[in-house]
Order: structure tokens, then sequence, then C-alpha cells
């Protein structure tokens, strides 16, 4: 990575407000959506080939590496999973700050996290300022299908998302949750 590629990471991780059609920015978002791109135009049987090109792209990937295409993220490098880490089909990540997933992590097919924050500020928003808050995963967790995970949640170890949640705050360890927005019906022993 470059300096200036360095500083404008450092800005997208920072919290704090930035400009989003920085030239730098742009850049690397378009190489990533290139790389995406490829990594899903491999064919089915070439499945080790597909999953390699996805952990090189990825900040960090564990052993036990298994990603369904389509598969697409904005820069790859923020991106971190542990070991044994499934994902079915349709598996968006906008990485604009870190996303974190454990060891043992399964995804359903059609699941979505979001970093990305855009101000309710019409004038900011037009003027294509955002800011980014983390994602973080714990070990054993399961997401079923068609999961929306927003900026800013951590979700603990061992805890269970209903298909179709739309988390918007924390979950415990440990737990069921379900919903729009997603919240603990059981607890786990």
């Amino acid at each position: 990575m470059t300096t200036e590629e360095t500083k404008a990471v450092e800005i997208m991780k920072s919290g704090e407000w930035y400009a989003a059609d920085n030239s730098v920015i742009v850049n690397m978002l378009r190489l990533c959506q290139q790389e995406c791109f490829e990594i899903n135009a491999i064919p089915p049987k070439d499945m080790a080939l597909r999953n390699s090109r996805i952990a090189s792209l990825l900040g960090y990937a564990g052993k036990g590496l298994q990603v369904n295409t389509p598969f697409n993220c904005d820069y790859g490098f923020n991106i971190h999973v542990g070991d044994n880490f499934f994902a079915n089909f349709n598996l968006v990540i906008l990485d604009e700050a870190e996303v974190t997933f454990g060891n043992n992590v399964f995804i359903g097919p059609n699941c979505s996290f979001y970093t990305a924050v855009h101000p309710l500020d019409t004038e900011r928003r037009d003027a294509n300022v955002e800011k980014s808050l983390p994602i973080t995963v714990g070990d054993s967790v399961w997401f079923g299908g068609g999961v929306t995970v927003l900026p800013g949640v951590t979700i603990g170890s061992g805890s269970t998302i209903g298909a179709g949640s739309v988390v918007t705050h924390d979950i415990p360890d440990n737990v069921v949750a379900v919903g729009n927005p997603c919240r603990v019906i059981k607890k786990l022993d």
C-alpha cells in the first residue's frame, strides 16, 4: 500500500466523517470491485482457486475458508476471518471499517455486513460525506439467510442470528436473536 493509500485507510477507519469521493479511496474501491468480479467468474469446479483468491483479498483468513460466490466487498483488506469460516451465496461486506469474524462462523445466503454510515443531514450526505464503524463477530456464530448487520455492532460468541434479522445493536454471547430490529429471544446454555 502506498503512503497515500495508508493515510486514506486510516481516515476511513477513524470513525470520523470523511470525503467518500476522495480519489485514492475511489481507486481502491474500483480495484477491489475488479477483483471481486474476477473471483465471481471462477467456475464452481475451481473452488480451491476461488477460495485462495478470496483469502488473498482479505486482510486475514484462517484455515478452512469456504465462500460460495457471488461474493462482494468494498476493499477486502479490512475483513478478517478466523478458522473454518463458511459463507453461502451472495455475501456482501462493505468494509470501510474493520469487519472481524471469529472461528467457526457460518453465514447463510444473502447476508450483508455494512460499516458505512451516511449523514442524516441531506446537505452533507449529498456532498458524499460518510464515516464508518467496525463490526465484530465472535466465535461459533451462525447467521440465518438474509441477515443484515449494521455499523458498529458486536455479536457475541455462540450466538445464532435468525433468518431475515436486521442487527442494529450489540448481541451478547450464547443467545438466539431474531427480528427487525434484532432482539434476544432465548438464552443458550
